[in-house]
């Protein structure tokens, strides 16, 4: 889906410079795209290297393993059966804590191992709720440290990049909530029987 959006809309931006007489426009505006999608994946790559190598080594000296027994009990009330399983609270409590410091791509593996786990404990078709519940906590994460948004801003210019801080946590907590009060709603809803 995401590869006919993209080719959908490169098709336009072409269709529309050529009906407006404008193609050398758009032949400059993608040499100076592709050149600052560049830059900037390489500004990314030192950040994301960085903290991808602090979580690794949080997850081989035992960090994660403490960090897990301090998320437990903010954890355990959204996965209660999850909480029976160490391997799988230590899956996601690692990506609550990659998620609390901005690393959302360092995150993803994480998360589909917990997710995987999370599936593997139920054993049943369809989605359990504790799935969809790490889903949308996973999605809507709170950023203590938005590591990925700063190097961003930092490859863009900004003098203070990570002077967003108090927007992003105000920002993501909100996110969370009402996230989390969602998916408690819709499942009650389901377990009811009523038509969401």
């Amino acid at each position: 889906m995401m590869n006919g959006l993209w080719a959908g809309m490169m098709i336009l931006a072409c269709a529309t410079a050529c009906i407006t007489g404008r193609t050398a426009e758009l032949s400059a505006a993608v040499t100076q795209g592709t050149e600052q999608a560049v830059t900037l994946c390489l500004a990314l790559v030192g950040v994301m290297g960085l903290w991808s190598g602090i979580l690794e080594l949080m997850q081989k000296s035992g960090i994660c393993k403490g960090l897990t027994v301090l998320l437990r009990p903010i954890l355990r009330p959204l996965f209660p059966r999850a909480s029976q399983d160490t391997e799988t609270m230590e899956g996601i409590a690692a990506n609550v804590t990659a998620n609390l410091m901005g690393l959302s791509n360092a995150a993803t593996p994480i998360g589909l191992r917990a997710g995987k786990r999370l599936y593997g404990l139920y054993g049943a078709a369809g989605t359990p709720d504790e799935v969809l519940t790490f889903v949308v906590l996973n999605t809507t994460s709170i950023q203590l440290i938005p590591t990925t948004v700063a190097a961003v801003r930092a490859a863009l210019g900004a003098a203070q990049p990570f002077d967003i801080m108090p927007a992003v946590w105000g920002a993501s907590i909100c996110s969370v909530a009402v996230g989390l009060a969602a998916a408690r709603l819709f499942a009650r809803l389901q377990a009811h029987g009523e038509t969401i």
